[in-house]
């Protein structure tokens, strides 16, 4: 999660260029503040995502109680065939891409004399998650270009240029369900503002299930997912070089019925206070109180019709897996 370094990486048919610093580091720690300082104590899931993080989370999708990659990934490889092969040259743009595994289930689907008429466009706010994905598709598939970006692909999509190729965008994981409802209303229509004759939005929308299934998915048994949300705090550390300390929190997190959605705390086990150069007095927590770190919406397949409503998208194709437990929603521009 680099927001000094500028530059351009160059190998064979890769490029990435890192987009953060113009966001500055500055506006990070402006946002890292106002969370900790506020009456309810937050902290952006995006920075969950330095080079630790980002392996991390790898490891909590290879868990046994972790259901939604593997499921996404099953109703991946059933549409793939159909979905890369409406066109023989395109462009593949992935917000939030992490690691490789599920686009590689859509490119091996690509017609291999097409390959090299596709350009890959990851977009990730984690450089290391990025590098470590071009290079693994690199030796799949040596003929197809990627053009990266280290982004906050929230505040700089508007930076990626366009290209007169059909574009399938891809938004998959679920990533939607870790913003408000507003807020993921906003981003749906702001994505559908980009979308032209042709081109499509692939979002994976993770659907409600039994409550036991949402508990045991994000508190598995081996512990990886409360290193995950610990490591945020590290993170944090590096930013507004806080002193932090992770073994004063503990990990919580829960279904809220009412709101549909898992809430991902950190609570202090302990009165401690935390310091900065950047802030002019300690933040105080007391004994129990959280710092609030993700939700993590669940759907209802109508809810996913209300979400886009006046957003200027239609919906163009719905898979599901067999229980129903994952949507992946293949939009068009109404227009």
């Amino acid at each position: 999660m680099n927001f000094i370094d500028t530059g351009v990486f160059e190998k064979q048919k890769v490029r990435i260029k890192n987009l953060l610093p113009e966001i500055g580091i500055e506006k990070a720690r402006a946002e890292i503040i106002a969370g900790l300082t506020s009456k309810n104590k937050s902290i952006s899931s995006k920075y969950f995502y330095d080079e630790i993080g980002s392996d991390l989370f790898e490891a909590i999708t290879e868990l046994p109680e972790y259901y939604p990659t593997r499921t996404e990934k099953s109703i991946l490889e059933s549409i793939a065939p159909e979905l890369m092969n409406r066109n023989s040259s395109f462009e593949i743009i992935e917000l939030g891409s992490g690691d490789c595994s599920k686009i590689s289930i859509l490119i091996e689907a690509v017609q291999k004399v097409n390959l090299e008429n596709v350009n890959y466009i990851p977009i990730d706010i984690s450089k290391s998650a990025i590098e470590n994905s071009t290079a693994e598709l690199l030796e799949k598939f040596p003929d197809m270009k990627i053009n990266g970006y280290v982004a906050d692909f929230i505040h700089q999509l508007n930076q990626i240029p366009h290209s007169e190729k059909p574009r399938l965008i891809c938004f998959l994981g679920s990533t939607i369900g870790n913003f408000s409802k507003s807020d993921s209303t906003k981003i749906l229509r702001n994505l559908a503002k980009g979308l032209l004759k042709g081109d499509s939005l692939l979002v994976g929308f993770d659907l409600v299930k039994p409550k036991s299934v949402l508990h045991a998915a994000y508190n598995d048994s081996a512990g990886v997912t409360e290193q995950f949300n610990k490591n945020i705090l590290n993170v944090v550390n590096s930013i507004i070089d806080t002193d932090f300390n992770t073994d004063d929190f503990n990990h919580h997190s829960f279904f809220n019925h009412e709101k549909s959605r898992i809430e991902m705390n950190l609570v202090a086990n302990k009165n401690c206070s935390v310091n900065s150069p950047f802030i002019k007095s300690p933040i105080y927590f007391e004994n129990g109180e959280s710092i609030h770190t993700e939700n993590s919406h669940k759907y209802y397949l109508n809810g996913i019709e209300e979400l886009i409503a006046n957003s200027g998208l239609v919906v163009k194709n719905s898979y599901t897996d067999p229980k129903k437990w994952f949507a992946l929603v293949e939009f068009a521009n109404k227009s």
